[in-house]
């Protein structure tokens, strides 16, 4: 019956009815879309890199370490030895070294060289390894393995070639046009940076830096990795992962303490954590604009409930007349309140996932997140059920000025 009531009566007042809807249902869809985008941006870039006990650089501090190698944001500021890449290769402890040498780019596209160790071992996601979409991995000095974005950005495909630019900016002053690379793989797509680097062998990386001469010299053997001319002096970083995750600490402290070398050793959690508590700032001050739109929202709705009482009186009247007391009244307002919340909050709901699902895609092309379309989850569930007390708390004082009223029409 008081559902019925409550029915009506927001029929009866359409045009601010859908005001005030439209009102709750923007503020709603904003709260709820940074609590979800946040959440799910950080479980993303979690999911980037998996099954990486160490990663060990020059000491440049953890988060730029962490950055440049897994992210391909930054620079880096200095390389390592590749004799400590060898070291930490044959070390007791360590299962897997995967090398990384970074500085180079394509078309805005980062260069990473590596070896085959970067495709056997290298997880993300729940410890998901990389899949070719097409071909395979690169054989020989000059073969590249381009990832999805790569691939569907610049339309390559198997067999093309690619020119190195020296630098990591969109435009170069310096391509290495006398050593081009032929792409013989590419990688599925995987939502992570990965997507968006051109893989190359470490020969590669040091054959297109020699000089004319000697890269004729390479040229006359390509796929001889072994040639001394393209043999590695230093590498970037290397990711390791070990026999034991008890050894982490113990080899943390011995690479950090090496006295061939300046290395820095990093957990990559530890690092992703000093991250976020970096932006968390930035995330509380978003929470609290779209805190700001919701109360206004929320105020919004309590002052059109107010508005209304002396439009109701007649309404009040009736209801009193066929035996409603003043209690019922004052219940009445309550559920008007929550009835257009709980719409707004479906509605937003609904749209967010249909938004999340189309956009899902893009997301992760462009920015490497893993968004999921399914926004109502327990969190969510959690801020809406405080948006429906904030609802309760704001909308009292038009319900204890309900239940005066109708006090008042009984009394006379």
């Amino acid at each position: 019956m008081l559902m019925t009531f409550a029915l009506s009566s927001l029929r009866s007042r359409g045009k601010s009815l859908a005001l005030t809807f439209l009102s709750l249902f923007i503020s709603v869809s904003v709260l709820l879309s940074i609590e979800h985008v946040r959440l799910q941006a950080e479980e993303s870039f979690n999911r980037t890199v998996s099954g990486v006990d160490l990663i060990v650089g020059a000491p440049s501090g953890q988060l730029n370490l962490l950055l440049y190698t897994v992210f391909r944001m930054g620079s880096p500021t200095n390389n390592i030895d590749y004799k400590s890449f060898q070291m930490l290769k044959d070390h007791t402890q360590v299962k897997w070294a995967i090398p990384i040498s970074l500085g180079d780019s394509h078309k805005g596209f980062r260069v990473l060289g590596t070896n085959d160790s970067y495709f056997e071992h290298y997880r993300y996601g729940e410890k998901q390894p990389l899949n070719f979409s097409d071909g395979q991995s690169f054989s020989g000095v000059f073969g590249a393995v381009i990832g999805a974005d790569v691939a569907r950005s610049l339309q390559y495909k198997v067999g093309d070639q690619v020119v190195i630019a020296h630098g990591v900016g969109a435009v170069s002053f310096k391509n290495h046009d006398e050593s081009p690379f032929t792409i013989t793989g590419i990688l599925a797509p995987t939502g992570t940076p990965v997507d968006k680097t051109v893989h190359v062998s470490l020969a590669g990386i040091e054959a297109m830096h020699l000089a004319h001469d000697k890269l004729e010299q390479v040229l006359k053997a390509p796929a001889n990795i072994n040639n001394p001319l393209v043999r590695p002096d230093s590498v970037t970083a290397v990711m390791v992962g070990l026999t034991s995750k008890f050894a982490t600490f113990t080899l943390q402290r011995e690479l950090n303490n090496y006295p061939q070398d300046r290395l820095m050793a990093i957990l990559p959690g530890v690092a992703l954590t000093e991250m976020w508590q970096m932006m968390s700032s930035v995330e509380n001050l978003l929470r609290f604009i779209s805190i700001l739109v919701m109360a206004s929202s929320l105020f919004g709705l309590s002052t059109m409930l107010l508005a209304s009482m002396q439009q109701r009186e007649k309404e009040i009247a009736v209801l009193r007349i066929i035996g409603a007391g003043a209690g019922i009244i004052f219940r009445l307002i309550l559920v008007e309140a929550l009835l257009l919340t709980i719409v707004a909050c479906a509605t937003s709901v609904v749209l967010l996932s249909v938004i999340f699902a189309v956009a899902k895609g893009w997301l992760a092309s462009h920015y490497g997140l893993f968004i999921s379309a399914n926004v109502f989850t327990v969190h969510t569930a959690l801020v809406v059920g405080a948006i429906l007390l904030a609802t309760l708390m704001c909308c009292l004082l038009p319900a204890i000025d309900a239940y005066r009223g109708a006090l008042n029409q009984r009394l006379s």
